[in-house]
């Protein structure tokens, strides 16, 4: 996996046939243009902040006085870095706990827009930002979070679109030393949602907990590829995804990479995903991925289950006089449990369970 500039250069600005590994599930045509350069696009500070508080700011810059911090060769984060006019930052003063949630929400959104965001968590800061993404749209985005010496930064993004919506996206965590991401992906909206969630680490003691939860229904395509880069010694990473798929033609995929180098010495890794199957015609794709170049490590593991729904929890449950459709609903949320407890806010938890509890509605389970 070692990297040849050059080439990424000469790359960086084809546009995807398909046929590449990163882009094979991917169905193309329903991209909305954003992967090709003919299609207009334009540049939007998609994530606002509406109201005040201490210890953290957010403002509006020109986008080349936020630069972008980290590498990537992502057909789509190329056109944000070449497009988009003007970032969003936000920035958590150094030694200051911010102690409501920094709520960020989508505005303005049209057709074919991109957008740039970049968060940095001052040194041993501790704060909850939260990204809800809500309506129709056809957005392509990257959000940069630095996070500083022995910064504490809770990070979750919503993606309860519309079904028409389509969102691209890479969301790229930079961990500094003795730093600690908690990052949740919950993604129960849209007709095509592709995220790209990685993390490495820039100083030895960093710690990331990357969790997801996403829902398919009938037609929609959620995918999420994870990648988890650990550069430097004695950091930690845990992934843990889950998805629940209901209705013809609902499409997941999930990719987990994650790469010791030889200098990562000390690593402790471990990632999962499971997928629950709620009805035929549903399709998810799962592939672990580990690539290890050095034997001094602390651990690492990975594993993926798909499945169908269990008939014997639900004949247990309606034995002792559960209604078939609160049966289902139990199940679901025993399966999604372990994900949504490990969520900071209690809001989140609690909309996250009633979207969960209409989507089984929605789809008559």
């Amino acid at each position: 996996m070692t990297i040849n500039s050059n080439i990424l250069e000469r790359h960086d600005f084809l546009e995807p046939t398909g046929r590449e590994e990163k882009w094979r599930f991917t169905p193309l045509k329903r991209l909305g243009g954003l992967h090709l350069k003919a299609t207009e696009v334009r540049s939007n500070t998609s994530t606002v902040f509406e109201g005040v508080g201490q210890g953290f700011a957010v403002k509006v810059v020109p986008a080349d006085s936020a630069p972008s911090r980290s590498h990537s060769d992502d057909v789509i984060v190329t056109r944000v870095r070449e497009t988009v006019k003007e970032c969003t930052v936000v920035e958590i003063d150094r030694d200051f706990e911010v102690k409501e949630p920094i709520m960020l929400s989508r505005k303005n959104l049209g057709s074919a827009e991109l957008s740039r965001t970049m968060i940095i968590a001052g040194s041993h800061s501790k704060s909850t930002i939260i990204v809800e993404s809500f309506g129709s749209a056809i957005l392509g985005e990257e959000i940069e979070i630095v996070l500083e010496p022995g910064a504490k930064l809770d990070f979750i993004s919503l993606q309860e679109w519309e079904n028409d919506a389509i969102h691209l996206g890479r969301h790229h965590a930079m961990l500094g030393k003795d730093s600690e991401f908690n990052s949740t992906t919950i993604t129960v909206g849209g007709s095509l949602v592709r995220l790209l969630p990685s993390v490495e680490y820039t100083g030895p003691g960093g710690s990331a907990n990357l969790l997801g939860i996403y829902f398919a229904t009938s037609g929609q395509h959620l995918e999420h590829r994870v990648f988890v880069d650990h550069n430097v010694g004695h950091a930690k990473s845990r992934v843990n995804y889950k998805g629940a798929l209901a209705g013809e033609d609902a499409r997941t995929v999930w990719f987990g990479d994650v790469y010791i180098r030889k200098e990562a010495e000390g690593t402790d890794t471990y990632e999962m995903n499971r997928n629950l199957l709620l009805t035929d015609g549903a399709r998810a794709d799962s592939v672990p991925n580990l690539e290890i170049e050095t034997g001094e490590i602390v651990g690492a593991g990975h594993a993926s289950t798909t499945g169908r729904f269990d008939e014997e929890h639900l004949f247990y449950l309606m034995s002792r006089g559960i209604a078939e459709s609160d049966a289902r609903r139990l199940v679901i949320r025993g399966f999604f449990a372990e994900v949504i407890n490990e969520i900071p806010v209690d809001l989140i938890r609690d909309r996250l369970m009633k979207r969960i509890d209409d989507e089984l509605v929605r789809v008559g389970r």
